[in-house]
């Protein structure tokens, strides 16, 4: 005889909906131990989540940070992402330095997933924040974590002074020297091209043509980086490469903020000299020094500089950078700085006369309600405006005549005049 089941469902009566589970992991640096700890960590919350009854495996988020003091971090603000989204109920992780060490970014964090119905689990110290003494604990264990991220900041501080005296520098990345058994070695060929940057802005070749000609030569930085022109200036304003060093010329605000600061004179700075194979000779630095600061003077803006409500706005479909406003002996353009500074080899884009723009402009409206401009060939402009929407419009060229210089029309008119001349004569 066969057996007939009936499902019956009743109103009202549904399946326990399951905990939505997440966790965060981090680790504080870039060693091959500490990644390991990472992908022991994220294996572990993984299995921890999935075997466990009445929950719903949400991944593991997880950072390879320098610290715990940053909002920064990628993974993190992913995490805290979903949570607003309203995909996680509750998140694990390790302990509360690891969640953050700065006291008042903890609270913050965990009071905001608090009012958002997310629980937070922090393993070591046993704590669930939507309990009901969960925020009095964290405020004094985050506290301590706070104080513990201090004191191996002062540590660090500590340790960097004591090698500024002894002219050992923290960390040393620049192009022409590796740093190997606690000396700085000189790399030949590297060495050749600190040589001849030197070399050229002294024979009057300005950063631009210096950066252009090394490209050109399929040179790169020590990143492997093209070279651009802040890259010429910095290694011209290095003072290492005399063989010296200058030393705690930059520090850290605190060690909440990690902000860098120059020093100009709020701690000590030490002079370490002859700490390695120069590279250049201190009179040739000392020359080109002198020469940097006779062009600024010579070619530096005497005005104040003066703002554009274009400027930042224009971008250049050909390769993405922005235009840029140049002055010419016709008056002022718009022109791509990538063209400006390379050449049409690396961007074939079009430079837009300013009244040519302005006039364009005026067509679509008020400058303040462009949200951006994109500049293609073929004379054509696409404004975006701060709804969304688009207007293409088209701008004509110069004619001759509104291109030529006052010098251009006098040199004509003199030709004119000879020529007359000429005729009379015969």
């Amino acid at each position: 005889m066969e057996r007939i089941i009936r499902q019956v469902s009743f109103p009202g009566a549904e399946m326990p909906r399951l905990k939505r589970v997440a966790a965060y992991a981090r680790v504080s640096s870039g060693k091959d131990a500490m990644l390991h700890s990472l992908s022991a960590q994220v294996s572990s919350y993984s299995n921890l989540i999935q075997n466990h009854e009445g929950w719903q495996y949400c991944g593991v988020y997880a950072d390879e940070a320098l610290t715990g003091t940053k909002e920064g971090r990628g993974s993190f603000q992913s995490l805290l992402a979903d949570c607003r989204a309203g995909k996680l109920d509750m998140v694990i992780t390790k302990s509360i330095s690891r969640f953050a060490r700065n006291t008042v970014t903890l609270l913050q964090t965990v009071r905001e997933l608090k009012g958002l119905g997310v629980d937070v689990y922090f393993e070591e110290q046993n704590i669930h924040t939507m309990s009901a003494d969960g925020e009095l604990m964290m405020t004094i264990l985050a506290s301590y974590a706070q104080e513990e991220s201090l004191s191996a900041s002062e540590n660090q501080k500590w340790r960097v002074r004591r090698n500024f005296e002894e002219g050992i520098p923290w960390r040393f990345f620049m192009l022409g020297y590796r740093a190997g058994d606690g000396k700085l070695a000189v790399v030949p060929e590297e060495a050749e091209i600190v040589r001849s940057i030197f070399s050229d802005y002294m024979a009057g070749d300005g950063v631009t043509i210096i950066a252009n000609r090394l490209n050109k030569s399929g040179y790169a930085t020590q990143s492997g980086c093209v070279f651009h022109k802040s890259a010429v200036e910095r290694i011209l304003r290095n003072y290492a490469y005399t063989g010296n060093l200058l030393l705690q010329t930059k520090f850290r605000e605190n060690h909440l903020t990690k902000v860098t600061r120059r020093n100009h004179g709020e701690l000590p700075q030490y002079h370490a000299q002859e700490t390695h194979e120069a590279i250049i000779s201190f009179e040739m630095f000392q020359a080109v020094q002198e020469e940097i600061q006779r062009r600024k003077a010579k070619y530096g803006p005497t005005k104040e500089r003066q703002f554009s409500p274009f400027t930042g706005l224009i971008t250049c479909e050909c390769c993405g950078k922005h235009y840029r406003r140049k002055t010419t002996a016709t008056g002022f353009i718009w022109i791509c700085s990538t063209y400006n500074s390379k050449g049409k080899a690396y961007c074939a884009s079009k430079a837009i006369p300013e009244q040519k723009l302005l006039a364009t402009a005026a067509q679509v409206g008020d400058p303040d309600t462009f949200k951006g401009i994109l500049a293609k060939n073929g004379n054509e402009l696409v404004f975006t405006l701060q709804d969304g929407s688009t207007v293409v419009k088209h701008w004509q060229d110069r004619s001759r005549a509104e291109s030529w210089t006052p010098e251009m029309r006098r040199a004509v008119g003199q030709k004119t005049r000879e020529r007359n001349q000429a005729a009379w004569q015969r």
